[in-house]
């Protein structure tokens, strides 16, 4: 008697465990009915729940539904050895036919009042949209914007696109009841406009380096000139001074200064001519 009271506490134990849950408060569940034939139960849905929850497990079950902001992010995941282990980017083609692959990252939540009608419709785990209906609208929105660029178009007017893409799927995502926080990408450009890209910024780098060295080549000219007009004003300047001095020399020379100076320097003998005779070189009066 007492093992089999003892059972029965085990099994009703068991039975209460199994009848409860608890909803953490960043999330809201919703509480459905498993059997349902009735359209107008709108899939067997009882209503949402917060918290601590009794229900009952055999006809009834819950689905809990994170409220706060999720992040997912779709890209190519390599291995060790550079293989790809995982690939979720997208590829998306333009209206010249260009393949561009693009790694967009989303962050999301879902919008409390809706989370009903995304059971109802969608019956899936977040897990599950993100992979299914999530990832089909972010290439649905690419694929739409992306036929009305050219690839050069595109590259050029990056910040255009991708604001075209975020508004589009932010209105198909809203009307599901996603709120859309974030949206970003890395865009790929195919390996043909990559290389065009590439030559193109090289010779931009090319013409500003030879920009440069004829500005260069300018300065310094200028600077040769500048350098030469000085030295040859300073050898104007030095053959002015010498010529003023001259000048200045010549006009200051007389017969009498001559004469003075030939005293000063004469060591008292007379020049002797080939007659043999002294001749005086200075005029005595």
């Amino acid at each position: 008697m007492n093992k089999l009271k003892i059972l029965v506490m085990v099994v009703c134990f068991a039975m209460l465990c199994m009848s409860c849950t608890t909803i953490d408060s960043g999330s809201v569940g919703v509480r459905f009915k498993k059997w349902a034939a009735n359209e107008a139960e709108q899939g067997g849905v009882i209503g949402t729940c917060k918290g601590f929850v009794w229900y009952n497990p055999f006809t009834q079950n819950i689905y809990e539904y994170p409220v706060y902001v999720q992040r997912k992010s779709y890209e190519t995941v390599y291995g060790s050895k550079g293989e790809i282990v995982k690939d979720d980017a997208i590829s998306v083609n333009s209206k010249d036919a260009s393949i561009f692959k693009i790694s967009p990252t989303i962050a999301y939540r879902l919008d409390p009042d809706k989370v009903t009608y995304i059971f109802v419709k969608y019956r899936k785990k977040v897990e599950d949209l993100e992979e299914g209906y999530i990832r089909t609208c972010i290439y649905e929105a690419y694929r739409t914007c992306g036929n009305k660029y050219t690839a050069d178009h595109l590259m050029s007017n990056r910040e255009e696109f991708e604001n075209e893409v975020r508004l589009r799927l932010e209105k198909s995502l809203g009307t599901e009841g996603f709120i859309v926080d974030e949206f970003t990408a890395k865009i790929d450009p195919p390996q043909s406009l990559k290389n065009a890209i590439d030559a193109k910024n090289e010779a931009v780098q090319n013409a500003l380096k030879a920009e440069n060295q004829v500005k260069e080549a300018e300065a310094k000219a200028k600077i040769d000139v500048a350098k030469a007009q000085g030295e040859a004003n300073a050898l104007r300047i030095k053959a002015d001074g010498e010529a003023y001095y001259n000048r200045t020399v010549a006009a200051s020379i007389t017969p009498l200064l001559i004469q003075q100076y030939s005293i000063e320097k004469w060591d008292g003998k007379l020049p002797v001519t080939s007659a043999g005779g002294a001749v005086p070189f200075l005029n005595i009066k």
